[in-house]
């Protein structure tokens, strides 16, 4: 059997490593389009508690980061001259050229063929009896295949560019700062003795008011924006203590989730997707390298014990490999949306909050507790100090109307929309003479928020509160916040299925200002 592997990154190479060793008899050949030494992009990271099934496979990331890497356990969040710092956040990152040289000479060793500056199409693999796109997100094998793959792609509305600094940050740093056009951010952490990635984000109308939209866009690969380099240099130089921004092919982007029903297609010949080239999650995860790895690995498995049946083996491959895939994706759409909102966040919170809000993004209090209970407990004391209980034993007090705690009963009509509320007296939920509260449905689908924020402004009157209910639980969190921080309006979240644990994170993170169920 002869495979070609289009794309010598991580997945490419750890697949090519992973095949010869399970089954010398078949030929691996990788074709990468740059030249060994080259890479674009700085670093790249894992959590501890993910790379359990990759170190089984082989051991060579383990090597890397043991002996080339750097390791940290707290997460530091800074914001308004405050720096809060959040433990059991286990990690390590390495440069990424140091990771490409250790996988290429493994590649090596187990007996692949190794192709540089060859940049490969359909027609130039002819005689291959696998091809397999590892060439990342823009893959050109992807793109020149006729099967409907049922590819679905999610544009966020955030910007993002990517540096390196030779300041060194003692691990993961989120550096949030307000210029005189808005708020920009940093995702930082070290990658050796001598560098640190430096990834920056901010709204597009940040962007455009700071003048960032000018680069050249046409300009080839390696080009980097200078003038957004100088700006934020500028911007965050308090931050790194006047340290430089470095280069490498940085320019604005936004970041693209891909999403990919199907992976494989036999016809007209056999070609699997793996890594980028199939689906992404967005680099506040850290996972677009565990993934592909894994896909590594899946994929590698699946030939080894499909051998003389290659569509059983690609058919295999998905099973193995999607669910997990999905759950990394599902889990990061909310801390996508995090920093697309982030600004809002910025001008809202205090920083223990906005700390809270940005770590409970993809996880409740309970586990959040377990992982860092000094800070959760810092946190609570914070919210006591403020409201004069613990969170959901908060009073609430608004427009003449109040409730003892922040946990409510909802009453429904037949079709399930909010009618009333039960506090301390029935809270009708529609314009009267007394006090009174709002409602309104979230969407099914973020594409649809921008109408019902329209609809939410036009709220007429004094309502006490907007009860929120219907769409999904990212939607509604949304549609709440909206109206907290943009509205002034407080925000109950109806959600009959919510656990006292995820109504604590809720309102403790300022997401909700009430929680209802269903009476």
């Amino acid at each position: 059997m002869r495979v070609a592997v289009a794309g010598g990154g991580p997945g490419g190479l750890f697949l090519a490593t992973l095949i010869r060793r399970a089954d010398p008899s078949i030929e691996v050949t990788v074709f990468e389009r740059n030249r060994a030494d080259d890479t674009f992009g700085f670093g790249v990271v894992f959590s501890d508690c993910t790379l359990a099934g990759i170190h089984e496979a082989d051991p060579v990331l383990r090597e890397a980061l043991t002996e080339h890497g750097r390791h940290w356990d707290e997460i530091e969040v800074r914001l308004k001259g405050a720096r809060i710092r959040c433990g059991g956040n286990g990690m390590a990152a390495i440069v990424r050229k140091t990771l490409l040289a250790l996988m290429q000479a493994r590649a090596r060793d187990a007996g692949a063929e190794l192709r540089f500056s060859s940049e490969v199409a359909l027609d130039d693999l002819v005689g291959y009896d696998l091809v397999v796109a590892a060439d990342g997100t823009g893959s050109k094998i992807r793109e020149q295949l006729e099967a409907d793959l049922g590819v679905r792609v999610e544009t966020a509305t955030a910007k993002f560019i990517w540096f390196g600094t030779d300041y060194l940050f003692d691990g993961l740093t989120f550096v949030h700062e307000r210029g005189p056009d808005g708020v920009f951010a940093v995702h930082g952490y070290p990658i050796s003795a001598e560098v640190s990635t430096f990834i920056v984000e901010t709204d597009e109308a940040t962007w455009r008011r700071a003048g960032l939209d000018e680069f050249d866009t046409s300009q080839p690969p390696g080009v980097s924006d200078l003038k957004s380099k100088d700006y934020l240099e500028k911007l965050f130089a308090d931050q790194i203590a006047g340290k430089r921004l470095l280069t490498n092919n940085s320019r604005w982007g936004n970041f693209r989730t891909r999403r990919t029903q199907r992976w494989h297609t036999l016809k007209p010949r056999p070609v699997v997707l793996l890594g980028d080239a199939v689906h992404t999650a967005h680099f506040s995860v850290g996972s677009g390298t565990k993934m592909a790895m894994e896909d590594a690995i899946a994929l590698s498995r699946a030939l080894t014990e499909h051998r003389n049946d290659l569509a059983a083996a690609l058919a295999a491959y998905e099973e193995a490999a999607q669910p997990s895939v999905r759950k990394i994706q599902d889990s990061a759409r909310p801390s996508l949306a995090w920093w697309e909102h982030f600004g809002q966040y910025y001008d809202t919170f205090q920083p223990w909050q906005f700390a809270y809000h940005f770590l409970s993004r993809s996880i409740t209090d309970a586990r959040l507790a377990r992982r860092a209970p000094d800070f959760v407990e810092a946190t609570h004391r914070a919210w006591v100090t403020e409201h004069g209980a613990e969170p959901l034993q908060a009073p609430f007090t608004a427009g003449g109307w109040s409730t003892p705690g922040r946990l409510v009963k909802v009453a429904v009509a037949a079709d399930g929309t909010p009618v009333r509320v039960l506090g301390s007296t029935e809270l009708p939920l529609q314009q009267g003479d007394g006090p009174w509260g709002a409602v309104i449905a979230a969407p099914k689908s973020e594409e649809d928020l921008p109408a019902v924020y329209e609809k939410l402004a036009a709220t007429p009157g004094s309502p006490v509160l907007v009860a929120v209910h219907g769409g999904t639980p990212l939607t509604r969190t949304l549609v709440c916040e909206r109206a907290r921080m943009v509205e002034g309006i407080p925000a109950l979240l109806v959600d009959p299925g919510m656990d006292r644990d995820q109504a604590v994170t809720a309102v403790l993170s300022g997401r909700a200002d009430l929680i209802g169920g269903v009476a």
